[in-house]
């Protein structure tokens, strides 16, 4: 097993005026980037990757970060009872990236806290061969969840972020680690 930190990429979307998703992304990046295993690199869909017949040089660029990655968290809100646009697109543009490697969520939103949208995230990550993790950090009705510093109110969200990167950490090191033995083929 190599003992080198895994790399996490971290990717937020939304599209709405005053949006949550950087104080959610924040708060979560910020618990990821406490651990001395991981190395922590966040993508913004919203704002990095831009259309594209627009930029190739854009989504190279996010390609090779998505491609380095042993991990990858989600964050998302829920529109609709589904994930954004912006989210959709960016992993639209890419396959091999994403293949053998776990991916986690952290979700927000109003009375579901996000999680119809994983759900719907769960069977895209699926037909790209990634392995979605059961744990989740789910924010019901989230702007009230949240205090003026970007920290959550509820103590249980610790908790449940750190049981998700405990998670999300045994997969990323098995798989890398499967990865390494044998390339994966899809």
């Amino acid at each position: 097993m190599s003992q080198d930190p895994l790399r996490l990429v971290i990717l937020t979307a939304s599209l709405q005026p005053g949006r949550l998703g950087p104080i959610v992304t924040g708060w979560f990046a910020d618990r990821a980037r406490r651990r001395t295993d991981l190395s922590v690199d966040v993508i913004d869909a919203s704002a990095e990757l831009p259309p594209v017949e627009r930029s190739t040089a854009a989504r190279t660029a996010v390609g090779r970060r998505l491609a380095a990655a042993d991990a990858f968290v989600v964050v998302t809100p829920e529109y609709n009872h589904s994930f954004p646009g912006p989210l959709k697109h960016l992993i639209d543009q890419y396959t091999a990236e994403w293949r053998a490697k776990p991916v986690g969520f952290v979700s927000y939103g109003g009375i579901s806290g996000g999680l119809r949208a994983v759900e719907q995230l769960r069977l895209v990550f699926a037909e790209l061969h990634a392995a979605t993790i059961r744990n989740t950090v789910s924010f019901h009705r989230a702007r009230e969840r949240f205090d003026g510093d970007g920290n959550p109110k509820d103590p249980d969200s610790e908790t449940a972020a750190t049981a998700l990167l405990e998670q999300l950490s045994w997969w990323a090191h098995a798989l890398r680690d499967a990865r390494t033995a044998r390339p994966y083929v899809a």
